[in-house]
């Protein structure tokens, strides 16, 4: 029972399990003297007879909290499937009353979570899918790309809303309440104004906004190396008459001897350096 049991939590166990499993105290502190358990935090082990995975560590790091304790930010993301990348540090959420303090590898915060922002998958309790798309998106090592992701295929944005009302005031909720309003419909118009800035602020001139080239309009143009700057939304909005439209114009524009360059509103938030060299290569060639 208690082989089957480890394999499904990662090899972890906490001290009260192992009790209702009929292993004594004093049987799991021979275990850890033995070197075949290992003691992660207050109460919990490790069997130390496979890898130290990941999901062990993450599930290490939130059981040692206590049982309100909740993985959250990029620990809950990793676990849900939202990012690949393990984050650095676990981040666990605790409620304000908790006691004890972070620690090497554990990142913890304390707020009293509303029950409908916990649920629990595979025996740990972690933050609910919405609440984790806010705040792993606000996270460095996160970022915009999350919520963009998770909005195609996982989660709707009027619950990603609702859920930020409920959980106003947590930390990161400034930068998720600037993602929601921009995927609600303004990340194109603010995508446009942040080029702007980008190309001003580098100096970069020769420029206009909203150009007419034949019969079509392009955000941005350098009409005497015809390089065009076209801007795209969020991926989630983009639709299958859309995305026609837009191949459409770039086929002409290429027919005609334009260079198109096309970036996202998270090329532009998040690799602006990356948006500006292209630009540049772009029109010192042409």
């Amino acid at each position: 029972m208690i082989e089957n049991y480890l394999r499904r939590h990662d090899g972890v166990i906490t001290l009260a399990q192992a009790r209702r499993a009929g292993i004594s105290e004093f049987a799991v502190r021979r275990k850890v003297r033995s070197g075949r358990w290992r003691r992660c935090g207050s109460g919990v082990y490790f069997v130390d007879d496979r890898p130290f995975t990941a999901a062990a560590r993450v599930r290490a790091a939130v059981w040692g909290r206590g049982p309100r304790a909740v993985a959250s930010g990029l620990a809950a993301a990793w676990w849900l499937g939202l990012m690949t990348l393990e984050p650095a540090a676990v981040e666990v959420t605790v409620p304000r009353t908790a006691s004890g303090r972070g620690s090497p590898g554990i990142t913890l915060r304390r707020r009293d979570l509303d029950e409908q922002d916990v649920f629990e998958d595979r025996g740990l309790r972690v933050t609910g899918l919405a609440l984790t798309v806010l705040e792993a998106s606000a996270r460095r090592g996160g970022g915009p790309k999350i919520m963009d992701s998770a909005l195609q295929r996982r989660v709707d944005l009027a619950d990603l809303q609702r859920t930020h009302v409920r959980n106003r005031g947590r930390y990161g909720a400034a930068a998720a309440r600037r993602m929601l309003q921009a995927a609600a419909g303004g990340a194109r118009s603010e995508a446009e104004r942040l080029v702007v800035q980008l190309l001003r602020t580098a100096g970069i001139s020769g420029w206009h906004a909203n150009f007419t080239v034949g019969p079509y309009f392009v955000d941005f143009a350098f009409p005497a190396q015809r390089v065009a700057i076209e801007i795209d939304g969020w991926a989630f909005h983009s639709d299958r008459q859309a995305f026609q439209n837009d191949r459409s114009r770039q086929n002409w524009l290429a027919l005609h001897g334009w260079q198109v360059l096309r970036f996202t509103w998270l090329d532009i938030t998040g690799h602006p350096e990356r948006v500006l060299a292209a630009i540049r290569a772009a029109i010192s060639v042409r």
